[in-house]
Parts: C-alpha cells; structure tokens; sequence
C-alpha cells in the first residue's frame, strides 16, 4: 500500500494547474496567453454559435462546478444562462463579487449605451454594447486586469502570471501597431452590417455603418425591411457588407446582389475561421479580409 501511495504522489504535479472557466473562445484565448501552463482552460462557446443562446448543459454545469477562475463577457452578453449555470454550479469561488469571478466588461467603456429600453427593441442591452472583444484596445485593457486578476485567484504564480502578461502586452502593441497601419485604408469605407456585434471593429477602423440587417439586434429581417434596405442603401451604395461565420449568410447574399456590395465574411471570434487560431490570428485575418475587399 504504501508503494502505491508514493506513486500516486510522485504523478502528480507540483501545483496543480487552475481551473479556468471562458465563457468566450475571445477570452478562453485570452486566458490562455496569459496563465500559461499554470492554467487549464475550458471554453463555454464556441465562434460558430451564438453566445446569447447556450444551454446551461449538465457537462457545462460540471465545468463550473469545479472552476477557479470564470471569466466572463459581462454587460449581460451571457444573462440568457450563466446565472442559471451558477446557480446550478453551486461554487461560492466563482460567484459575481468573489475574486474567481470575472468580467471583461467591468473595465472597459461601453458603445451604445441606450436611453431608454424596452422588451420592444429586441435583444437590446441596456448596459451597453457587450461584444467589445473586436477592438484591440479593448483586449489590452481587459488583459490587463485579468492578469492581475490570476496573480490573486492563484498567489503563489503571481510572478509568474505578471510576466506573462508583459510579454503579451509588448507583443500585443507591437500587433496593434500593425493593424493600425494595415486598417488606414478602411477608415471612411461605407459598410452594412449584420447585426450590432461588429460596432467595435468598425468603430476602431473608422469605418462608416450605414445599416445593420437586422432590423433589432436578434431579430430576423422580414422581405418588407429588407426591401427598404435596398431602396436606402441604393442612394448610398455600401462598399462591403460585413458577416460573421457564425451568421446565416442568405439574408447578406441575397442584400448583396440587389445592392451591388459584397458579402465579407469575418471571423468574429477566435476558431471562426482557419486562420483565426488565436487572438493575433483573428485579428491579422480581419484585416485582411477586409483589406483585401476594399481594394
């Protein structure tokens, strides 16, 4: 007994790796550049699923049952489940106000904040815009607060979480740097959008949103607003209409073709395309869709 006892001891690692929970695959990414191999991290979506709509599985119940770390979107991006999967969790360690819970939201300064809200508008958020993660800017701000926030869940890796996150920072800016650059010749460029997700990245690139396809965020176009969308947009044709791979794209094609614009489908999120593999990836390949669009 005692050979076995000091086996099982001798396989198991010096500190166990925390327990992440992402309720993105923007900030599941995120976590990752950031713990390291200090983390092990779980992401609730993924960027071929509309993060509104998840269903609070018990697989998914099971993650949050024993995460350390949740972080989350926030500004009430996920209000449809993550309250019930807490609840049904039952873990006090990632309950809003203890120090395992966290959102990106929390430090940034929302777009689109409303006056008013009422069930009438659709799918409006009444704290804001909450899909904040397509502009870099953003993601420096938020990265910053969650590394700091994994030197508190886990102290004895501060160090090590701090040094990971100046390293991603210098790389970071230096991509930013970039992007800038490459995204000068989108700034004026007329786009339709498909739905308000996209406000960020046109509003970092300075491109100018003529319209969104839904007529409410969440709510499909009917063949009467989507006909005066062709008879608004005819007078100021877009150059681009910007969709994301997790979007139904007949609505977008069927736009394309009466108003002479075309369909740019973007990654949105981390995994949306081949080429978006991580934070840095789903950037460079924005970009250069849209570049290579605008030409």
């Amino acid at each position: 007994g005692v050979c076995l006892a000091l086996s099982l001891v001798a396989a198991l690692p010096a500190q166990a790796a925390i327990k992440v929970l992402a309720t993105t695959a923007d900030w599941g990414a995120l976590a990752a550049e950031l713990g390291g191999d200090k983390v092990n991290v779980y992401t609730a979506t993924s960027a071929l699923q509309d993060v509104h709509r998840v269903d609070a599985k018990p697989s998914l119940v099971a993650r949050a049952r024993s995460a350390d770390l949740l972080v989350a979107n926030g500004a009430d991006l996920e209000i449809g489940w993550l309250p019930v999967l807490l609840q049904e969790s039952g873990n006090s360690k990632i309950r809003p106000g203890a120090p395992g819970f966290f959102e990106a939201t929390s430090v940034l300064r929302l777009l689109d904040i409303p006056v008013s809200v009422d069930r009438s508008m659709g799918d409006v958020h009444p704290l804001g815009n909450p899909h904040v993660h397509l502009d870099p800017r953003n993601v420096a701000l938020v990265a910053k607060a969650l590394t700091a926030r994994l030197a508190v869940v886990d102290a004895p890796n501060a160090s090590y979480y701090q040094s990971r996150g100046a390293d991603f920072q210098a790389r970071w800016q230096q991509a930013m740097t970039r992007w800038t650059s490459q995204g000068a010749a989108l700034k004026g460029v007329p786009v339709v959008v498909m739905h308000k997700d996209q406000t960020y990245l046109v509003h970092w690139l300075g491109m100018q949103e003529l319209a969104a396809i839904e007529p409410k965020p969440g709510v499909p176009p009917s063949a009467g607003y989507l006909a005066s969308l062709v008879s608004k947009l005819s007078a100021t044709p877009p150059r681009m209409i910007l969709a994301n791979a997790y979007n139904d794209p007949k609505a977008a094609q069927w736009l394309s073709e009466r108003v002479k614009a075309k369909v740019v489908t973007l990654p949105f999120s981390v995994g949306g395309t081949p080429e978006a593999k991580d934070l840095f990836g789903l950037f460079d390949d924005t970009l250069n869709r849209l570049t290579a669009a605008a030409r």
